[in-house]
């Protein structure tokens, strides 16, 4: 078994001054949305002050705080202070660039992973990473912008549905990467129907516009690979149960999510194999295709070396050649070369050459 570590697939930290060279917004507006609950009561609040925050980091209740930019690096500072976070963390939410990951600073949990979209227009993969602080009482998201695959989980919130309102933080940070995961299917699901209709466009038609598509979905699926894979160790990590955040009651959980994750990337490793066998079905059809071209030239040419060479015998500039002064000796001769033109593709036909 390989060695404890409390970081995986951590990279060197960008220092924060970096990320405010760039684009960044320090004041950007930005909302924080808090659903606050427990087994008998559900409050949701959205505010753009952090300092309204610091009555969740102690309550006996589950608080989950979500915000849906990273380019606010004062608020998401604010938020640190106020929850006494790791330095590392704020520079690990601001870099939008990195691997799926975890990292345990003993109070708190540090978890980076990947939401995809398929945008159905342009036939992409959309991404957005999501950071979470996974605390005693509370999570806090950061994503990207506005928009997820979130929305189920705050419906069982709101109306009680299964077991989260029960559990704890930890097993609310697994419903938000089994969401994730799912997603991931939706988009497995979607990149399999393009697979198929690219296979049916290779097999009619093997054009150089559709061999660009299958570049394209190939690049998509290692791209999905690329995302899922690291997750995958994630959640094996949380499984172990090395972390107190983590309940003995949220494990067998965090073990399915595992299984989906592995059967997530089976199912890419699939369509892998099915774009390659899309690959080698472009490159035969572009073979048999100028295969058949060349038969066609070949067999043209066949037949007009005879009559190439009988051309050749009459156009010589002999003056005694016994034909020279016959009166059918040129309706004669082209009878010859049609005849003979005939012959050969009769021949050609029966060997099944044609």
């Amino acid at each position: 078994m390989a060695e404890k570590t409390n970081i995986i697939f951590s990279k060197d930290s960008i220092p924060i001054e970096d990320h405010q060279k760039k684009s960044f917004n320090l004041r950007e507006k930005m909302k924080i949305n808090i659903i606050d609950y427990d087994l008998n009561h559900v409050q949701e609040i959205e505010t753009d002050d952090a300092s309204a925050l610091i009555s969740y980091n102690s309550s006996k209740t589950v608080s989950w705080i979500n915000l849906n930019t990273v380019k606010n690096i004062k608020l998401i500072k604010e938020i640190e202070n106020k929850f006494t976070l790791h330095p590392l963390i704020l520079e690990d939410i601001v870099d939008v660039k990195q691997r799926s990951k975890i990292k345990d600073f003993g109070d708190t949990q540090f978890i980076v992973f990947k939401m995809l979209y398929f945008n159905q227009e342009n036939k992409t993969i959309s991404i957005e990473q999501v950071s979470i602080v996974l605390g005693k009482n509370f999570v806090i998201s950061f994503q990207e912008k506005k928009g997820d695959v979130f929305d189920s989980i705050r419906e069982k919130i709101r109306n009680n549905i299964g077991h989260i309102r029960k559990a704890g933080t930890d097993y609310l940070v697994y419903s938000l990467i089994d969401s994730v995961i799912d997603n991931y299917f939706v988009t497995v699901e979607k990149i399999g129907e393009e697979i198929e209709k690219l296979e049916d466009k290779m097999v009619k038609h093997p054009i150089p516009a559709n061999l660009r598509l299958v570049y394209k979905l190939k690049r998509d699926l290692v791209f999905l690979r690329k995302s899922v894979w690291p997750l995958r160790e994630v959640v094996n990590h949380m499984q172990l149960g090395e972390s107190k955040l983590i309940q003995k009651e949220t494990i067998p959980y965090l073990r399915d999510v595992y299984g989906h994750a592995i059967h997530v990337i089976d199912n890419v490793e699939t369509l892998r194999e099915i774009i390659s066998g899309v690959l080698e079905l472009y490159l035969s059809g572009t073979s048999n295709r100028m295969n058949e071209i060349m038969k066609v030239l070949t067999i043209i040419a066949t037949i007009f070396i005879p009559l190439t060479f009988i051309t050749g015998i009459y156009g010589m500039n002999f003056k005694f050649m016994p034909e020279i002064n016959w009166y059918w000796g040129y309706p004669f001769i082209l009878s010859v070369m049609f005849l003979l033109g005939v012959v050969m593709l009769v021949i050609f036909k029966r060997k099944k050459w044609l």
